[in-house]
């Protein structure tokens, strides 16, 4: 049988993109034994406002922290997630479908307590993955055994998991390629998510952005909204930093 699997870091509230590829694989390791980097995408994104780009940022210990893993790194203002729950019902009120997306996205809110970053995007990404209809196995990097070695870490978690074969975001493919020797002595297949030719939605206070957090998508396209992770020959492609998240 054919196992596929994406090997990702966590992320907080990510982009349509990180789902397209959630969607597209059997199981979605969040690799959070990874260093933790600043500035990233770990603990912040992006929702999109009548006055523009909105940065929600949670606030995380990282003073002489240089080398801590994402699985390591702690919340240092507890009452983060009230600010940003009310922020995007603010931001979003007026989206056609929000009215629907409100109780779920306030009880994820609202439960997410945990001092630790990396438990608190899991609980994020799950219930955004139910809400878009997305039912893919998470599971961390944590649960394995991990060698030495960049590639050879990854070719570890495949077999683990019994993967036969591995999607990967395509920033990778230039380390990937010096090694894949690897994964073909492993038996494991790779290829590379192309994360261009997303269709424009409805989406408030236009001009239209794509790098913005799936949230953005659910409160204006609600059912509809994973219809928005397929592609569409023609439609304006994602731009390059959005291969980051």
């Amino acid at each position: 049988m054919t196992k596929r699997v994406a090997i990702l870091q966590s992320s907080y509230i990510p982009w349509k993109g990180y789902f397209d590829l959630m969607q597209q694989v059997d199981e979605f390791i969040l690799y959070d034994d990874a260093q933790y980097t600043k500035r990233d995408w770990r603990n912040r994104n992006q929702i999109k406002t009548k006055d523009g780009l909105l940065w929600l940022t949670i606030p995380v210990e990282v003073k002489g922290r240089f080398t801590q893993a994402v699985k390591d790194v702690v919340i240092s203002d507890r009452s983060w997630n009230d600010r940003h729950f009310k922020t995007i019902a603010e931001v979003y009120s007026r989206a056609p479908c929000f009215s629907s997306l409100r109780d779920p996205l306030e009880d994820l809110y609202r439960g997410a307590t945990s001092p630790r970053l990396s438990e608190v995007n899991r609980r994020l990404l799950e219930g955004l993955a139910r809400l878009l209809g997305i039912t893919t196995k998470l599971s961390w990097s944590m649960d394995y055994s991990l060698p030495e070695g960049r590639v050879e870490r990854l070719v570890a978690l495949c077999r683990q998991a019994r993967a036969t074969a591995y999607v990967s975001g395509p920033s990778a493919r230039d380390y990937i390629s010096h090694d894949a020797h690897l994964f073909t002595e492993a038996g494991v297949d790779v290829s590379y998510i192309d994360y261009a030719g997303y269709s424009e939605y409805p989406q408030l206070y236009p001009p239209f952005v794509h790098q913005v957090s799936v949230i953005d998508v659910i409160a204006n396209m609600g059912a509809s909204a994973r219809d928005c992770l397929q592609k569409a020959p023609g439609s304006a492609a994602a731009r390059p930093e959005a291969l980051k998240q």
